[in-house]
């Protein structure tokens, strides 16, 4: 790991990791997109659970 991405933001790690991940597996990209859009749903229905339980 080069010292930039040793200081990068969390998000930026994981993406670097799951992007070489991905690539190892040789997955499509078609099917990483449709992946992506079912885990951005999940996370954001889960980062809403979360707003609503601090409020409650």
């Amino acid at each position: 790991m080069t010292k930039e991405l040793e200081q990068a933001p969390t998000h930026v790690k994981l993406a670097v990791d799951l992007i070489m991940l991905l690539e190892q597996h040789e997955v499509a990209p078609e099917d990483v997109l449709n992946a992506l859009e079912i885990i951005k749903a999940d996370y954001e229905r889960k980062r809403e659970q979360l707003i609503n339980n601090q409020l409650a």
